[in-house]
């Protein structure tokens, strides 16, 4: 079992509300969920109308996959011109035998 998170962090500059921020955040964090079968939330800056934190996590049987999925979901993300990304870190969870 491999585990791989991916946080983004967004500058979304023609936002001005927060109901304008989620309707630009909504179709990146579904559309990762349907297109990529990732857990996807907000996970950073919820009250800041211009600013979003994104987290992102997959399961995958080889780390290979894992590294693919993350790969497609970043790529995905920065595909959406109203959001400018400025950071993306990506996390591998340590696999441990014990149970």
């Amino acid at each position: 079992m491999h585990v791989a998170a991916l946080s983004m962090d967004l500058h979304l500059p023609q936002v001005h509300s927060l109901k304008e921020k989620r309707s630009v955040i909504r179709p990146i964090l579904d559309g990762c969920r349907h297109r990529f079968g990732v857990a996807a939330a907000e996970v950073a800056y919820q009250d800041r109308w211009q600013r979003a934190g994104l987290g992102f996590s997959v399961v995958a049987s080889t780390p290979s996959h894992a590294a693919e999925v993350m790969d497609s979901v970043e790529r995905f993300v920065w595909s959406f011109p109203e959001a400018e990304v400025l950071s993306a870190e990506r996390h591998w969870l340590e696999e441990s035998r014990a149970w």
